[in-house]
């Protein structure tokens, strides 16, 4: 009796280990951009057996490659193709037109899949603080919102901006998205009309006014956030001349010289700064303004009817600055300044927000995460809860950054895996996981209409079509309801 009690083991045991190899590992994804495609296709490459359902708010895939990457910049966005080679995968599945935290839940999740990897970015721009921030002056808005806007975004389609009503433009921040916004408002509609931009704001484009583009931050030539090709770029626009500060600029570069000179990029970044001091030909302008920081929005009074609640000016702190090199701090030195303009664009950098079930640090506005691993709040690792991308290491850098941001995430993943780490749960013979087939069909349930990457195609498609017609690579749909209704044609 007892050798057929082992013997049962045994083979159970067996038929136990052959169901639990064969048994896929399941895979959410959340958010179809940059960091949630690189690390489905890292995690696919290096685990066969593997997975992957990735959920999208939108309709439609690719997040800031589709609406954060500016429309001249097409060589970009050839990441795509690596993106499309994820998803003509068997092994992946994209679900659209699904909110985390609204149509789909933690709890959802849990129950159908072995680990998650949340990856939605950062969907919120970070506040200056300074006075009447917050009142309703019209033409201040987000660097973000405008991008968004002339990228198709639908949740700005409809933004309010005047771009007839003043030739200045001020754009507070100097990173590479405040020199994307510039340099969009001083090209020619003409090239513009060659790329992806969308008809409604080349025609918005077409009738504005504006003819200077003034570029501020609160720190020195030393402190910008640009990198040396968007600098570039500025600097070689047509019929555009640069201005700056440049006994600053002459100045920094002669003190730090033995820095500058170990610090290639900086060095390659200060050269172009330096050579395009001397470009003074154009009738548009470009200026790069330093040591300054916002104080004030300043609104035309109802003394003037035509321009009541539009934005006028810009009060400035001018700054000095004080530490090392590498840790310089801003400090007002108590005299102002005030910039006349008719368009704020505020460029001071994008921010995650917390969704339902997640830890998350509201100082830094990540969720708390050991390479990836998702952490609660006393540094313990949650079992089968990762994140890549922005929400993992903040808002910053390009998305070659993202890429190795999210194979660390990927590769943390497929060896906990592999070394048999306890994930959200232990698939049974009982409760194996069944992703998406499980949570579609409860999705339609709730009413939520759920996007395929077949649909996807059929709506690119479309777009493609549209564009051909206007002489452009595509026309994108900026509205959901336009998106839907391709599909019920």
């Amino acid at each position: 009796m007892a050798v057929v009690l082992v013997l049962v083991v045994v083979l159970q045991k067996k038929w136990f280990s052959a169901f639990t190899i064969s048994s896929p590992f399941r895979l959410a994804v959340i958010g179809s951009g940059p960091a949630g495609f690189y690390t489905a296709y890292r995690v696919l490459k290096d685990h066969q057996n593997t997975l992957i359902d990735m959920y999208e708010a939108l309709p439609v895939p690719f997040g800031l490659v589709r609406y954060g990457v500016a429309p001249d910049h097409p060589e970009v966005k050839n990441v795509q193709n690596r993106f499309e080679e994820v998803a003509q995968d068997s092994r992946y599945t994209f679900i659209g037109n699904v909110k985390y935290g609204e149509d789909l839940t933690l709890k959802d999740l849990k129950s159908q899949y072995d680990a998650i990897v949340f990856s939605y970015g950062a969907g919120q721009e970070k506040s200056l603080g300074v006075r009447n921030e917050n009142e309703p002056i019209k033409n201040i808005c987000s660097a973000r919102a405008f991008v968004g806007w002339y990228n198709g975004l639908p949740q700005y389609r409809d933004l309010e901006l005047d771009l007839t009503c003043t030739d200045t433009a001020v754009v507070i921040g100097q990173g590479n998205v405040a020199l994307d916004v510039g340099r969009i408002l001083l090209t020619s509609v003409v090239e513009l009309s060659k790329t992806d931009i969308t008809e409604y704001a080349l025609e918005a484009l077409r009738k504005s006014q504006i003819r200077n583009v003034i570029i501020v931050g609160r720190r020195g030539p030393l402190q910008v956030s640009f990198t040396a090709k968007e600098l570039r770029e500025m600097m070689n626009l047509p019929n555009t001349k640069f201005h700056t500060d440049s006994e600053l600029v002459k100045n920094e570069l002669f003190t730090n010289v033995d820095i500058i000179s170990k610090d290639r990029p900086l060095k390659r970044l200060m050269q172009i700064l330096e050579k395009g001091m001397s470009n003074s030909i154009g009738y548009k302008s470009w200026t790069l303004k330093f040591l300054r920081s916002p104080d004030e929005f300043i609104a035309h009074g109802n003394n003037d009817p035509f321009r009541a609640k539009y934005v006028r000016a810009v009060n400035f702190h001018i700054n000095r600055l004080e530490g090392p090199l590498e840790k310089r701090v801003a400090v007002p030195t108590g005299k102002m300044e005030e910039l006349e303009t008719g368009l704020v664009l505020k460029s001071v950098g994008y921010r995650s927000i917390p969704l339902e079930g997640l830890p998350f640090d509201e100082d830094k506005g990540i969720v708390p995460n050991y390479k990836g691993k998702i952490l609660d709040s006393d540094s313990n690792e949650q079992p089968g809860l990762y994140v890549a991308g922005w929400l993992k290491r903040g808002p910053q850098g390009v998305i070659a950054t993202t890429m190795y941001d999210a194979f660390e995430t990927a590769e943390v993943i497929v060896s906990d895996i592999r070394q048999n780490k306890p994930m959200i749960s232990k698939d049974t013979i009982n409760t194996a996981k069944q992703g998406s087939k499980a949570i579609i069909p409860i999705l339609h349930q709730r009413g939520i209409r759920t996007i395929s990457y077949e649909d996807w195609k059929k709506i690119e498609e479309k777009e493609n079509e549209a564009g051909k017609a206007k002489h452009k690579p595509r026309e994108k749909f900026a509205r959901v309801e336009d998106v839907m209704h391709v599909l019920d044609t």
